[in-house]
């Protein structure tokens, strides 16, 4: 059962012992950048107290499973329980490349509900997400906020922490394994992002972060790492002072960095970090039209952020690589306090096209929030987000909503909820938000979120792993009873179904482009059915391992299975 809870009209913000009181602007009143950049850092409040966690309540963890997705609890005690009490938020994730069972997803841990001092908590899976081991906290009883994790394309994982000083530390682990190293010095600020370099230059495993510089150690706002994350170089100021975004590198070691700014939310370019003995310069930035900025204390997330910016690049090889994307979700210019906003650059990120509308609903008060966008190794553009289109009146309760583009951006799968309904206002460790960003990491084959909600009746943290249905191929499900055996398959599989009454019947397998590879059957009949397929295209040539669709389709119906061919 979803609960509710009356916001408070006028939430407070804490930032350098300043109180900072303002309450939600109306009618498109954006603050400015300065007011924005005051906002939301993260400084001690509670002392740390030791919490006995033998004495918490356990419940059930929340999981499900569906046809094209599923979602894990990660943060559970040994047992896979939920603890009651404590609260996890702003969740970051790192999924080995090199064995995309082994993934690791850090948060903001609050042992007790009941005090706002935070650790680094972290949890990991070998098995693909389905299970998860919270062994406890980075550098337990010190505070840590702000996690951001990544990995190179070793598989090597990296989690950047801030401490209470505006400092950030890396830790990393290098062995394929699960522990953690000692930290490592990497300056840093509030609101630090940071990505590792994957491209195939001699850059590859560079470390660049960059955050908010109200909030520093140091004379500058990005430092990057040369030599796996050791020691990190002095602190640079980037060119149009960017705050609350992210970071990319193309296949030439460019890298990208977005956010919102005086001038609107920008990205700006630097094709001189990759080369270790050049200082860092930035060569250009360019105004990204949203239709709207970077907002924060809403109702949906009083005293966090709407979200931040996103970048990311097109790498497949294909028609869109090299394509620029930048996606965030922004209080529109028309009022619409949140909607989801997408725009594209073919030209290196030196222009971007008109935004597009990502959320498809016609509702424009509801918040379309937390949306976050990666891009997999094939080209195909993934974006999820909170949504309250369909919330009670006079509630905030949201919904996780998942889309996706294979063609660029050029169009969009129809919204998809993947969650229930919940109330984000509920389990507030002593702050009234649910943390600043969600994260996602995507494959050829799926989206790999990692967000945070209260269906638990606390604030947890969770993986969902999304298996987009191909466009082109319908995801709703008949009732033919289709069986595919042995699955995964190497040399053959079996595929079974039945049909009710006599129809007309088409058995065609998809790619997960949705491309159509091969019709194994076309006909009209009725009852159980079976067939032999080998693999192979409608040439007879046999296919790459991967995970196809099986598509059986009459004339009133259809059903589609995932198969895997090894």
């Amino acid at each position: 059962m979803t609960l509710s809870v009356k916001l408070k009209s006028v939430p407070v913000l804490r930032f350098v012992g300043i109180i900072l009181l303002y309450s939600y602007p109306t009618n498109a009143q954006f603050y400015s950048s300065q007011q924005l950049k005051a906002m939301h850092s993260e400084i001690p409040d509670d002392e740390y107290i030791i919490i006995d966690k033998s004495l918490q309540a356990r419940s059930p963890a929340y999981r499900v499973f569906s046809s094209n997705f599923f979602t894990a609890q990660v943060n559970v005690d040994s047992n896979g329980n939920n603890i009651v009490g404590d609260a996890a938020n702003e969740p970051s994730i790192a999924v080995d490349p090199t064995n995309p069972d082994r993934i690791v997803i850090g948060w903001r841990q609050f042992d007790s509900v009941g005090n706002n001092f935070r650790q680094a908590g972290y949890g990991y899976s070998l098995d693909g997400g389905l299970s998860w081991t919270f062994p406890g906290v980075l550098d337990p009883g010190n505070f840590r906020s702000d996690p951001v994790l990544d990995f190179d394309k070793d598989g090597n994982f990296y989690y950047n922490s801030l401490q209470g000083s505006f400092a950030c530390d890396v830790f990393k682990i290098t062995n394929g394994g699960v522990v953690w190293d000692a930290p490592v010095s990497a300056r840093g600020g509030d609101k630090q992002w940071m990505r590792i370099d994957r491209s195939n230059q001699a850059s590859a495993g560079f470390n660049y972060s960059y955050w908010n510089e109200s909030f520093t150690t140091c004379a500058g706002d990005f430092t990057r790492s040369v030599d796996g994350s050791n020691t990190f170089e002095s602190c640079v100021s980037v060119l149009g002072d960017p705050f609350w975004g992210t970071l990319a590198v193309d296949n030439d070691g460019v890298l990208y960095i977005t956010g919102t700014s005086p001038s609107g939310i920008i990205v700006i370019r630097s094709s001189t970090a990759q080369y270790p003995t050049n200082p860092v310069t930035f060569d250009s930035f360019a105004t990204v039209d949203l239709d709207g900025n970077l907002d924060a204390g809403i109702p949906v997330n009083p005293q966090g952020l709407l979200g931040q910016a996103w970048v990311d690049v097109d790498k497949s090889g294909g028609p869109g690589d090299g394509n620029l994307y930048v996606l965030a979700s922004v209080q529109r210019n028309n009022g619409d306090p949140a909607d989801v906003m997408f725009a594209r650059s073919t030209d290196g990120g030196n222009s971007f096209e008109p935004p597009v509308r990502l959320n498809d609903d016609a509702n424009t008060t509801a918040f379309q929030w937390f949306g976050t966008m990666s891009v997999a190794p094939n080209g195909r553009i993934d974006v999820a987000w909170l949504d309250t289109r369909d919330a009670p009146g006079g509630t905030v309760d949201s919904v996780l909503y998942y889309t996706f583009s294979i063609d660029n951006g050029d169009s969009w799968e129809i919204n998809e909820p993947i969650s229930l309904a919940f109330d984000p206002t509920i389990g507030y460790p002593q702050q009234n938000k649910m943390g600043d960003y969600f994260d996602m990491v995507s494959d050829n084959d799926a989206a790999h979120l990692t967000w945070t909600n209260t269906l638990n009746g606390g604030q947890d943290v969770y993986y969902t792993r999304i298996e987009p249905f191909p466009l082109g191929v319908e995801s709703f499900i008949a009732d033919f009873g289709v069986t595919a055996y042995p699955n995964p398959f190497s040399d053959s599989i079996t595929i079974e179904f039945n049909l009710p009454v006599n129809d007309e019947y088409l058995v065609e397998v998809f790619d997960m482009l949705g491309r159509k590879v091969n019709t194994l059957l076309k006909g009209c009949a009725s009852g159980k059915q079976k067939w032999v397929w080998t693999g192979t295209n409608d040439t007879g040539r046999k296919l790459n391992s991967g995970l196809y669709f099986i598509s059986i389709k009459t004339n009133t119906s259809t059903e589609v299975i995932k198969v895997i061919l090894q």
